[in-house]
C-alpha cells in the first residue's frame, strides 16, 4: 500500500498498539490504570516486544499475531463491538451465530492490526488529554499520528469502565467510527445473503489470510 494513502484500520491499529506499552518500570494493574496510562502502557509494551522479537516474527507471522492477542486485545471488548457492528441483527441472531461472529470479526481484527503494526511501527504518536473521564462514564482517548507526507491523523479510543479495568470499544479514524463503517458493510451483506453467509465470508477470509 502506498504511504500516501491511508488505510483507516490499518493506522488505528498503530495507534492502539502504540499506545499501550513502556511507561512504567513496574507494570501496573489495568484496574489501577487510567484509560491514556492504558493506551501508552500498552502500545509501548506492544513495541518492545517488537523490536525484541523481531527475529520470530519475521521467521513466524503467528508469533506476531501471538503477541497482539497476549498484550493488546485483553483491552478490547469485541462482544460489545460485535454487538454494535450488528446493531439489530445481533438481536434476532442466535446464541450460536453471535459466537462464530465475534470469533470470527476478532481474528479478523486481530490479523489486519498486526499487518498494519509493521506498516506503521515507526511513526510518531501524539497523546491527548483524555475526554469525559468519570468513573462508570465512557471516556474517549485522543491521540494523533503523524504520519510524513500525509499528515496529522486524529485517532480516538472509545472506552468504558467494566469493572475490570478499561475496556476499548470504537476506534475512530480522523471522524470516522470503525464500528459504523463496518455496521454499514456487514449490514449490506446480511440483507442480501443473510448472517451465515456473513459469518462465512469472515472465516474465509481469515483462513486465506492464514495460509498466505
Amino acid at each position: 500500500m502506498p504511504r500516501s494513502e491511508i488505510n483507516p484500520v490499518a493506522v488505528c491499529v498503530y495507534g492502539l498498539l502504540l499506545a499501550l506499552l513502556l511507561a512504567a518500570p513496574v507494570r501496573l494493574l489495568a484496574t489501577e490504570l487510567s484509560p491514556q496510562q492504558l493506551v501508552r502502557d500498552t502500545s509501548s509494551r506492544m513495541l518492545a516486544a517488537l523490536h525484541e522479537e523481531q527475529g520470530s516474527i519475521d521467521s513466524d507471522a503467528a508469533h506476531l499475531y501471538r503477541l497482539v492477542e497476549e498484550i493488546v486485545l485483553p483491552y478490547f471488548d469485541f462482544r460489545r463491538m460485535s454487538q454494535w457492528v450488528l446493531g439489530k441483527n445481533w438481536r434476532t441472531a442466535s446464541a450460536q451465530q453471535r459466537e462464530q461472529f465475534v470469533e470470527q470479526f476478532r481474528m479478523l481484527l486481530v490479523r489486519t492490526y498486526s499487518t498494519a503494526l509493521i506498516e506503521y511501527a515507526d511513526e510518531e504518536i501524539v497523546y491527548l488529554p483524555a475526554a469525559g473521564e468519570k468513573e462508570g462514564a465512557s471516556v474517549v482517548v485522543r491521540t494523533e499520528i503523524n504520519q510524513p507526507g500525509v499528515g496529522v491523523i486524529p485517532i480516538t479510543y472509545s472506552m468504558y469502565s467494566s469493572g475490570n479495568g478499561w475496556k476499548v470499544y470504537d476506534i475512530a479514524i480522523s471522524g470516522v467510527s470503525l464500528v459504523t463503517n463496518y455496521r454499514s458493510t456487514y449490514g449490506s451483506i446480511i440483507r442480501k445473503d443473510g448472517i451465515d453467509r456473513l459469518i462465512d465470508q469472515l472465516a474465509e477470509r481469515n483462513r486465506l489470510h492464514a495460509d498466505g
